[in-house]
């Protein structure tokens, strides 16, 4: 009887150790994301550029169209951006839905992120997740607790995915779309398809815009995990409730899809809660959420 109760005890020791050590976990993963974000941002070039009309000469005219209507024309072109996303996401097809705090990081001159996110699974367990694009390589970094490594992806598969989730989300900050490392080809009157090379690596996807030249899609073949093997799939990400956020039109508000052998496997939703352009050093975006 006394060692049941000497367990029975131990049990709501065992859970505060695991929270304390967690939370240490916790607070080192994000000081580690903070000083890859001031990375990120060293020696970004803070000159100034106004965008003007002729700038969207030779572009695809839904191209041109959806940049008027995006407002860049006369603002300045876009060099950083931090973001907020309210978040959820899951794992499998069927799977329960998880909501995640997200925050971003975007540089465009030299293009690159840093995405890192908190998901809750059930009370008490989470797993944090840093998503990272630079120099052209990618790097997925995900951790139970913030303690246990359950996934350090690198590779040309994850260069390539990451080459394709950014361009996908250059709709954030519309002014990327006149990088010189993405080219334009126009596929029909409300269609045209981007093509981004950068540090040895060429990726490709189809934006489609509606009659107010809104972006409402882009699809894409890009390599994903599955079942423990890298494979090319068609992935889709539908974007609508477009909003302005400081003077520039977004969509805010969308969902991630990858096409499979199975059918569409819907595993990630996301809303723009804030977004910030152009602040000067990485300090000036806030600390990293706790």
């Amino acid at each position: 009887m006394p060692k049941i109760i000497l367990a029975a005890f131990s049990i709501p020791a065992i859970i505060i150790l695991v929270i304390t050590v967690s939370s240490i976990a916790n607070y080192r993963f994000n000081r580690n994301v903070k000083i890859e974000v001031r990375e990120l941002f060293n020696n970004n070039p803070e000159k100034k550029e106004i965008i003007r009309e002729a700038d969207l000469e030779g572009l695809p005219p839904i191209v041109k169209k959806w940049l008027e209507q995006s407002q860049v024309v006369g603002k300045e072109r876009i060099k950083t951006v931090r973001l907020r996303q309210k978040a959820s996401m899951r794992l499998k097809e069927e799977g329960a839905w998880m909501p995640a705090e997200v925050e971003q990081y975007f540089t465009i001159d030299k293009p690159g992120f840093i995405w890192k996110a908190k998901v809750k699974m059930a009370p008490l367990l989470y797993f944090a997740g840093r998503d990272k694009y630079i120099e052209g390589k990618g790097h997925m970094l995900i951790k139970a607790l913030s303690l246990v490594k359950v996934a350090d992806a690198r590779g040309k598969e994850i260069d390539q995915g990451t080459m394709l989730r950014y361009l996908a989300e250059t709709v954030w900050f519309p002014t990327a779309a006149l990088s010189s490392y993405i080219e334009w080809e126009e596929i029909d009157a409300n269609s045209a398809k981007a093509t981004m090379s950068y540090g040895g690596i060429t990726a490709s996807g189809v934006f489609t815009f509606n009659g107010k030249g809104e972006v409402i899609s882009l699809v894409a073949e890009r390599y994903g995990e599955f079942n423990g093997r890298f494979l090319i799939k068609t992935w889709s990400v539908l974007m609508g409730d477009h909003k302005e956020f400081n003077g520039i039109k977004i969509p805010a508000k969308g969902e991630v899809i990858w096409k499979l052998d199975t059918g569409d496997f819907n595993w990630y939703r996301f809303e723009i809660t804030e977004i910030e352009y152009n602040k000067t050093g990485a300090d000036s975006y806030g600390t990293i959420t706790e």
